[in-house]
């Protein structure tokens, strides 16, 4: 119920903004954007406002497309303060329009500078690896798909749910991925695009979120989906979600999932105490622990880390994260328009 209070606060709050709403100047309010799930985000509210008396921290859980899409059309009267989570290339374009303001965290150093934007306008948070998940009373890590190219394979033909790429970052990571492959070396999404076109007569639908896309496989709807090792680790292992997943041997994005201070919102200073208080290194390894999420900072003891976190062989996909954040946009607009559902 205090969730729910919570979520339906700031919906009133973002609704009276600009037309004069009667608010209670005594208390702080601090808005935050994230995908990162109601779970972390209503356990790291609270523990910020019992360490911060006087301050309210409103949060709304929404896709990485949809968080830099209201962070667009809020530009001339900013509503967030902190937007915590999204792939690199999303905060690359906010970037470059101007969205974010610059902050260098006191743990920047510990970040590869790879995994940070040079002028301090966002940092690397989690890393994040993309894997084939399925349902494991179906599959085994035998049976299941092994690679990407095998999704394509007639066998799987309406046995895959895909969580809507379109407002998610992760699949949009992926699909970008799909077609980086070739893209790379010919400079042409068009091989790309007809692996994706295979791909869509395998799909037998595409849910609106994440919840509704693991419904779907448990409930045997389908066999098999793409997402992100952590999130599945959680769901099969604090939800008995019947889960697995295969790390594809070719290789796979490692998306970096960022953190930055929206600019020109109204609690600044609050929003890089925020930042700092959700970043330490205990709250990184409590992260770890409890939402299976993996840390860009290297200077985490792995002991402190789920081993699982520290031995999982996974490759990563060699990626230019600035061609993603420029080309993303072009090749999911052609998807939609021109792939999805047309098989």
């Amino acid at each position: 119920m205090k969730r729910k209070r919570r979520t339906c606060y700031l919906i009133a709050l973002l609704m009276c903004v600009g037309v004069g709403c009667g608010e209670n100047t005594s208390i702080t309010q601090l808005v935050v954007y994230s995908p990162h799930g109601k779970e972390l985000l209503s356990e790291y509210a609270e523990k910020f406002e019992a360490a911060n008396p006087g301050v309210r921290v409103n949060w709304l859980d929404m896709g990485s497309q949809n968080i830099l899409d209201r962070i667009r059309s809020e530009q001339t009267n900013p509503q967030a303060d902190l937007w915590w989570g999204a792939p690199s290339s999303f905060f690359m374009s906010a970037e470059k329009e101007g969205l974010l303001e610059a902050y260098r965290p006191s743990w920047a150093a510990a970040v590869d500078s790879m995994q940070r934007s040079p002028g301090d306008f966002w940092c690397g948070n989690f890393l994040t690896p993309e894997v084939i998940a399925f349902n494991s009373q179906l599959l085994t890590r035998e049976t299941a798909p092994q690679d990407w190219d095998d999704l394509i394979k007639p066998k799987w033909r309406d046995k895959i749910a895909i969580r809507n790429p379109l407002a998610s970052g992760t699949m949009r990571a992926i699909y970008a991925a799909m077609i980086w492959r070739t893209y790379k070396i010919s400079g042409s999404p068009d091989a790309g695009y007809a692996w994706l076109r295979k791909l869509d007569a395998n799909t037998k639908s595409y849910p609106a979120d994440p919840t509704l896309m693991y419904l779907a496989i448990a409930r045997r709807e389908a066999q098999v989906t793409l997402w992100n090792m952590p999130d599945i680790e959680l769901q099969k292992k604090q939800y008995d979600y019947p889960f697995d997943y295969v790390i594809p041997k070719s290789g796979t994005p490692v998306l970096i999932e960022g953190l930055a201070i929206v600019k020109g919102g109204k609690n600044p200073e609050m929003a890089r105490n925020f930042y700092e208080f959700i970043t330490t290194a205990e709250s990184y390894i409590a992260q770890a622990q409890k939402y299976y999420r993996i840390p860009a900072r290297k200077d985490i003891a792995p002991d402190q880390l789920p081993k699982w976190m520290t031995t999982t062989e996974v490759k990563a996909m060699d990626i230019d994260w600035q061609i993603f954040s420029e080309k993303s946009p072009e090749w999911m607009k052609y998807w939609d328009g021109n792939i999805k559902d047309r098989n």
